[in-house]
């Protein structure tokens, strides 16, 4: 089935005063480019499962965000993210939040699903789910001062699954008795992304 038109709420700057999400957010961000070192991060996207997302668009150099920040930092609130390693390097770059605890969807479909080697959003909505989403404005200009529609949707649409899909890969990690290896993984990976932020970005560190 396509996916449903969600509810999208657009926010410049920061997130709105008293707004939750309950004990855990799904995250995502759009940045200018995949360079955590280069690319600045145009665009963070948050939903609690509940079919509304939440979008903070930022300008250039304004980071301030400090109900934003509060809720990454939340160690009571779990961060789901589908490529957490990316976007927490963004996070930490440009919001300066060393954000935790994390859960990684693809991490997780990597661990369970080693049948396939198809583990983005469109393949976990598509086979865990049965939703079919668009990923055609993926390339798109984030950093424009007005946002189409289009890209509102786009962006809306890499949060909203990814309670459901935790809850579906959560059963498999329980199946394959491979929960506990997925935990530390997820624990690493703030550690992860630090070091592409210091330049470790290729370098295999624990390799001999």
């Amino acid at each position: 089935m396509s996916a449903s038109v969600p509810e999208i709420h657009l926010h410049r700057g920061d997130l709105p005063d008293g707004l939750t999400f309950g004990e855990s957010v799904a995250v995502d961000t759009e940045t200018m480019g995949l360079l955590p070192v280069r690319d600045r991060l145009c665009l963070v996207q948050l939903s609690a499962g509940d079919g509304t997302a939440h979008l903070v668009q930022f300008e250039k150099d304004q980071y301030a965000a400090p109900n934003l920040r509060a809720l990454l930092a939340d160690p009571a609130v779990t961060k789901i993210f589908q490529y957490a390693r990316f976007d927490l390097a963004m996070i930490r770059r440009f919001l300066g939040v060393d954000c935790r605890p994390v859960y990684c969807t693809k991490v997780a479909s990597k661990l369970v699903r080693t049948f396939t080697d198809r583990h983005g959003l469109k393949d976990l909505c598509h086979d865990l789910l049965g939703v079919e989403i668009s990923k055609q404005q993926q390339t798109s200009d984030w950093g424009a001062p007005e946002l189409k529609p289009e890209q509102l949707r786009y962006a809306a649409s890499d949060v909203l699954y990814l309670h459901q899909l935790r809850q579906k890969l959560d059963a498999l990690l329980a199946r394959e008795g491979r929960a506990e290896l997925a935990a530390g993984c997820f624990a690493f990976l703030p550690y992860r992304a630090h070091l592409d932020l210091l330049g470790w970005s290729d370098e295999a560190v624990l390799s001999h």
